[in-house]
């Protein structure tokens, strides 16, 4: 793997840099007590390495950003980040429903990077493991584009993920799980000084191994994280912490790519394909992934005006996936005869990725007459090289209705991947952003320079883009914060437009973004209301543009209001999420998969006093309306329209806690209802979550 100069002399600039406090945490200057204290208990903290790069509150935030701690994703029974996701308005986090390789959840309609304590941390497509829950003690969500301080990305936003590190609050914990498909997960948390309180030393091992079948017939979800991390601050104003993660998962692939006919369309004989049918083969699938990684994190005030922080990690991820299916004949055209027979399509892949990332930040915080300034500068490199080698067979054939797994031919004994040269992306940011408040006004400017050399191994070509963003948010007295932004984004796209005969262009996005957010004073109610528009450009021509000037002649659009609501009245939290979306890819339809209205509710009842005061129950409601999927017959040219269907599941919790005991059970899908998460033009639909029933039993010693 190639590490450019500047890619090394920023990782050196990191780790000299080292780890600022971790530890969620509000700028509360302006705040008094009481209030920061409700801020913090209704809607999350964010740290400078935080979704936002900064502890400014949400409430002083010009952006819609939801947060979703430890605390409350396992009380509604998430056991995967996906599940973390599915309370939070204007994201999809079962987007192809029950799912084993990975996470994939849509924001704003849009597919979105995963960034991991503020570097990205999954490139390419199954060639890592994905996060596992326990490992994380925060989920933050930052909508809209945010090229401004993390460069490439998504105009729909991204997902930061908080890992636990060391600090010096001691915890022991050892818990351990047993639920529906024999799930069995036992993990263990143990965290606190080192050598003393007065040591300035922490450390940290969290550690979890599972064995467990799931709701697809022969596929497992099998897995071992252990997670070490040491912490030192020497000084208040000194933190550095090194954290390392090892990661071993053995899987296979819960997408089994059902075809339509037998799902959604009935078929001849009127049989249906079970959710839980698998077309793999046990002697032949596998989704094995491991990993390995080291992040650095550090930050060190240098007087009262300026700081320095930077994260620096070295990644690297394999995946060794092989899987069987029905083979594809295009939109519109059944995949399987009238008695269910279809051919097989055998998949072998060996995949990698080797990533050297960092960030380091310079921060001002100073003031100019009645103007209060938090200026961040900064500069991120990464180096990051893929490799995936496939291999395909097409032959034999599989029933949907009653698959029959007999022994392997040889020729899918001897299928192996093709080697294929490696692909490498080297980024290089520089950016700036300034945090203004003037009294209850707060603006916020930043700009970001990047440039991007890609290299696939047949071609290579070098991007620079130029992003911006601004914001205007006022806090009245009675609680009430209006806000307007405007922000960018840019995606490289490698190759050549054979219209022009010129570099493919980034594609470019840009959102406007109007809303409130409503706090009560003395309350721990928190509402937000976002109306939001955005534009992608720069895609792929429409059909309709057969004669176009570029092959980039397309864009997407996309409006929507999200609403959020969270509030604590005596022993119960209560908690509303709703999102309209309205898209329209190139082509003029929708975006594939995308649910035109979301809502979810929660509400958990927990007495502080009383025979009740160990006990606890939640229960949750989601709905996900409408999503399409069109796509052209490649025989007639027909547009092939797949509308499927609303659904709305419930999931509950009860729990107990006597001294250092702590026991739940969860429910997900609690009435098990069938549902398809979505179904493609393309010919598959992907059944979503049935019901888990999960007991955890936590000991803290």
């Amino acid at each position: 793997m190639k590490i450019s100069s500047v890619s090394w002399g920023a990782l050196a600039l990191a780790l000299a840099a080292g780890n600022a406090a971790f530890a969620q945490s509000v700028d509360n200057e302006n705040e008094d007590s009481a209030t920061a204290v409700d801020e913090v208990v209704v809607t999350g903290m964010l740290s400078q390495f935080g979704v936002t790069k900064s502890n400014t509150p949400i409430l002083e935030t010009a952006r819609s950003v939801s947060v979703e701690t430890e605390e409350m994703f396992r009380a509604k029974g998430a056991l995967t980040l996906d599940d973390a996701l599915t309370y939070t308005a204007g994201v999809s986090g079962d987007t192809y429903g029950f799912a084993t390789r990975g996470d994939f959840a849509t924001v704003r309609g849009l597919d979105v990077p995963e960034y991991r304590d503020n570097i990205q941390v999954l490139f390419g497509f199954y060639n890592n493991t994905r996060s596992d829950i326990y490992m994380l003690e925060q989920v933050e969500v930052l909508k809209g584009p945010a090229s401004v301080l993390y460069g490439r990305g998504s105009p729909g936003g991204i997902v930061n993920v908080v890992s636990k590190i060391a600090n010096p609050e001691p915890r022991r914990e050892l818990v351990v799980e047993y639920g529906s498909y024999d799930r069995f997960q036992v993990g263990a948390d143990i965290n606190g000084p080192l050598f003393g309180d007065n040591s300035g030393l922490s450390g940290r091992v969290v550690a979890l191994y599972r064995d467990s079948d799931t709701q697809i017939d022969y596929v497992n979800d099998d897995s071992m994280v252990i997670s070490p991390s040491l912490t030192w601050q020497p000084a208040p104003s000194t933190r550095f912490t090194v954290l390392a993660e090892f990661q071993e998962s053995e899987s296979d692939t819960a997408g089994q790519f059902l075809p339509l006919t037998g799902t959604y369309l009935e078929s001849a004989s009127g049989e249906e394909i079970e959710p839980s049918t698998y077309l793999g083969h046990p002697d032949f699938n596998k989704y094995d992934t491991d990993s390995v990684s080291l992040t650095l994190m550090g930050s060190h005030e240098l007087n009262e005006i300026f700081s320095v922080e930077g994260t620096a990690r070295y990644k690297n991820g394999m995946a060794d996936y092989s899987q069987r299916w029905v083979s594809f004949a295009g939109a519109g055209v059944p995949r399987i005869d009238a008695a269910g027979n279809g051919l097989s399509t055998w998949y072998a892949g060996d995949a990698s990725s080797q990533q050297l990332s960092a960030d380091v930040r310079l921060r001002a915080q100073f003031q100019t007459g009645m103007i209060r300034h938090e200026l961040l500068a900064g500069v991120n490199a990464q180096d990051v090289q893929t490799d995936s080698d496939v291999g395909y067979y097409f032959g034999e054939v599989i029933n949907v209705f009653n698959p029959v797994y007999g022994p392997l031919s040889e020729a899918v004994k001897n299928l192996k991947p093709v080697d294929t040269p490696p692909s490498t992306t080297e980024d290089l940011g520089v950016y700036i952003n300034d945090q203004v408040s003037i009294g209850n006004l707060f603006l916020n400017g930043g700009v970001r320079f990047d440039t991007v050399e890609s290299d696939n191994g047949s071609a290579t070509q070098e991007d620079d883009a130029t992003s911006f963003s601004v914001g205007a948010i006022y806090k009245f007295d009675m609680g009430l914060s209006p806000y307007l932004s405007y922000a960018e984004s840019f995606e490289p796209v490698l190759g050549v437009d054979t219209v022009t005969g010129d570099n493919l262009k980034p594609q470019e996005g840009r959102q406007y973004e109007a809303g409130l957010k409503y706090q009560p004073p003395g309350t721990r109610t928190y509402i937000t209301a976002a109306y939001f528009d955005i534009e992608q450009s720069n895609l792929s021509n429409p059909a309709a543009l057969p004669t176009a000037p570029s092959q980039q002649e397309g864009v997407a659009k996309i409006t929507g209001f999200e609403l959020e609501a969270l509030t604590t009245l005596g022993d119960w939290y209560l908690e509303g999420n709703f999102s309209a979306l309205d898209t329209e890819d190139p082509n003029g339809v929708p975006l594939s998969s995308i649910p035109e209205t979301q809502a979810s509710a929660w509400a958990m009842y927990q007495p502080e006093a009383g025979p009740l005061a160990n006990f606890r129950a939640g229960f949750g409601l989601r709905y996900a309306g409408e999503n399409e999927s069109n796509g052209i017959n490649p025989f007639t040219g027909e547009r092939v329209q797949i509308v499927n269907d609303s659904y709305t599941v419930a999931d509950a919790m009860i729990g107990y806690r006597a001294v250092g005991w702590d026991f739940t059970v969860n429910a997900r899908n609690l009435a098990d209802k069938e549902y398809f998460a979505t179904c493609l033009a393309r010919g598959d639909c992907f059944p979503g979550e049935g019901r888990t029933v999960v007991a955890r039993l936590a000991k803290r010693f």
